[in-house]
C-alpha cells in the first residue's frame, strides 16, 4: 500500500512539474503569423530605413548577425521594403551596406546599375506584386564599366561581344558629365548615370510611373563609397 502510494504520488509530480515547464516556454506565432505581411513603409520611413542601416554598416556595428533568423518563416512569402538596382561589381553587396538580412531588399544587378528591359519587368513585379514602396539606383565610386564607357568614347574602340549594348545603355550619363565641366569626369558620369536611370525609372510606364504618380512608391538615387561604404544620396 505505501509503495502505491508514492507510485501515485510520484505521476501527478511528475505531471504537475511539466505542466510547469509547458507553461513557462514562449508562446511562438503561427505558421499564418510568421508569414503575415508586416506594417507597410511609406517610400520616406523606407529611405530612412535603408540610410540607418547603411549608418551601422560604416561603423561597423550591424544588427544583423543571424542570417538564419526568419529562414522557415520566408519559405512561403516574401516582404522586402525596398528594391536596388546596384551594380554588379563584387564588391558592392546592397544587404550588408544597408545592414539588412534575407527578404529584406529585393535586388536587381547589373554592370553599371542601368535600367534594361529585364531589370525593369523585375522592378515592376516588385512594386506591384510584393508592394515594394522605394526603389535605389545604387551606383559606386571607381565604377568599371562607367570607366570603360569614358574610355570606349574617347578613343572611339570598339568592343567585343555584347559589351557595346552596355556602353550605349551608359554613355548618355556621360554625355551629359562632360557638359558639366567636372574636375573628375569618372566621379561626375558615375552620378550621373545614377540620375538618368532613376529618371528613367520614374517615367517608365505603365506600372512605376503610375504608382510615383500616385505617391505610392518613390525612386531615389545612391552612390557607394567603395573606401567608406557610405551611401550618400544624389
Amino acid at each position: 500500500m505505501c509503495d502505491d502510494h508514492r507510485l501515485h504520488f510520484s505521476r501527478r509530480g511528475m505531471l504537475m512539474a511539466g505542466a510547469a515547464a509547458w507553461a513557462a516556454l514562449p508562446v511562438l506565432p503561427s505558421v499564418a503569423q510568421q508569414n503575415a505581411a508586416p506594417a507597410a513603409l511609406s517610400p520616406d520611413a523606407a529611405i530612412r530605413r535603408l540610410m540607418d542601416g547603411n549608418g551601422r554598416y560604416v561603423a561597423n556595428s550591424p544588427a544583423n548577425k543571424d542570417f538564419s533568423a526568419g529562414r522557415v518563416a520566408r519559405v512561403a512569402k516574401q516582404h522586402p521594403f525596398a528594391a536596388i538596382l546596384s551594380c554588379a561589381d563584387s564588391r558592392v553587396a546592397p544587404e550588408l551596406a544597408f545592414d539588412e538580412g534575407p527578404g529584406e531588399l529585393f535586388v536587381v544587378r547589373v554592370a553599371g546599375n542601368f535600367v534594361n528591359d529585364d531589370g525593369l519587368a523585375s522592378l515592376e513585379y516588385g512594386v506591384k506584386f510584393l508592394g515594394i514602396p522605394l526603389i535605389m539606383v545604387l551606383g559606386h565610386t571607381n565604377c568599371g564599366a562607367v570607366d570603360a564607357t569614358i574610355k570606349v568614347l574617347q578613343d572611339k574602340a570598339t568592343l567585343p561581344g555584347h559589351l557595346p549594348a552596355l556602353v550605349n545603355s551608359i554613355k548618355p550619363a556621360v554625355e551629359v558629365a562632360k557638359k558639366t565641366a567636372a574636375p573628375n569626369l569618372l566621379d561626375a558620369a558615375i552620378t550621373e548615370n545614377v540620375r538618368y536611370n532613376v529618371e528613367r525609372l520614374k517615367q517608365a510606364g505603365p506600372i512605376l510611373s503610375g504608382f510615383v504618380a500616385d505617391g505610392k512608391a518613390k525612386v531615389v538615387g545612391g552612390v557607394y563609397d567603395l573606401a567608406s561604404g557610405k551611401v550618400s544620396l544624389v
